[in-house]
C-alpha cells in the first residue's frame, strides 16, 4: 500500500512535477500587448483558446487598439467574433470598454484590479489574467481546469472558483502564482481532463490521492 503524502510533500510533488513537465509557460492566447490580451481573454469565456486564436487575427487586423476598435460598429465586431460564442454580449463589451479606456484611461489598460473589473465584460478571472500575464502582478486566475484539478487533488473543497482561488493562494508561494496557474492549465488539458481521465497516465492523481 502506498504511503500517504504529508500536505507539504504533496504540494512539493505537484510543483516539482509541473516544473519538470512545463519549465516554460507561454500564454495560450495570442496577443502583443495588454489590450490585445484583454480582448482575447474576454473572447475566451466559454470558448476554446484555439478558436480564439483563429478569430483574434481577423479582429486585430481591423483594430488592435482601443482607438480603432471604438470606430468599428458593434455589428462588425459581432460578425467577426461570432464563432467564439456569446457574440452579442462580447461585441458590445469590447466596443464599450474600448471607449471607456479612451475616455478614462488615456487609451491604456489600467494596471489595477478594481479598475479592470469595472470595465464591461471583465470579471475577476479576466482581470487576474491581465494583471498576471500583461503586468507581472501576482494573481491566480482560476478557470474550469484549475477548479477541477484543485478539487481532484484535494487542495480545495471545490465549492466555487472564489474559494478555490483563496485556497490555492494560501497553499502556494506568491512568487509562483503566475507560472503555476498556467502549468496547472497545461497539465489539466494533457493529463487530467474532465472526461476520459486515465489514472495511469496522470502521475499527480496517481501519486497524491
Amino acid at each position: 500500500m502506498q504511503k500517504r503524502l504529508l500536505k507539504k510533500e504533496k504540494l512539493e510533488f505537484i510543483q516539482n512535477t509541473l516544473n519538470h513537465l512545463y519549465p516554460e509557460t507561454p500564454i495560450p492566447l495570442q496577443h502583443k500587448d495588454a489590450y490585445t490580451l484583454l480582448i482575447a481573454v474576454l473572447l475566451s469565456a466559454q470558448c476554446p483558446d484555439e478558436r480564439v486564436n483563429k478569430i483574434t487575427p481577423l479582429l486585430f487586423e481591423l483594430a488592435d487598439n482601443p482607438y480603432d476598435m471604438a470606430q468599428l460598429s458593434v455589428d462588425i465586431i459581432r460578425d467577426i467574433i461570432r464563432p467564439c460564442g456569446l457574440s452579442p454580449r462580447k461585441s458590445l463589451a469590447i466596443s464599450q470598454l474600448s471607449k471607456i479606456l479612451i475616455d478614462k484611461h488615456n487609451g491604456k489598460v489600467p494596471q489595477d484590479f478594481q479598475l479592470l473589473e469595472e470595465l464591461p465584460g471583465v470579471g475577476h478571472k479576466t482581470a487576474s489574467v491581465v494583471m498576471s500575464q500583461a503586468f507581472g502582478v501576482p494573481a491566480f486566475p482560476v478557470d474550469t481546469h484549475i477548479h477541477r484539478l484543485a478539487t481532484r487533488w484535494k487542495l480545495s473543497n471545490g465549492k466555487n472558483v472564489e474559494q478555490t482561488e483563496k485556497d490555492l493562494k494560501r497553499l502556494f508561494r506568491k512568487d509562483v502564482w503566475n507560472k503555476l496557474h498556467l502549468q496547472i492549465i497545461y497539465y489539466g488539458r494533457e493529463f487530467c481532463p474532465a472526461r476520459g481521465h486515465d489514472l495511469e497516465k496522470c502521475i499527480i492523481c496517481k501519486t497524491i490521492n
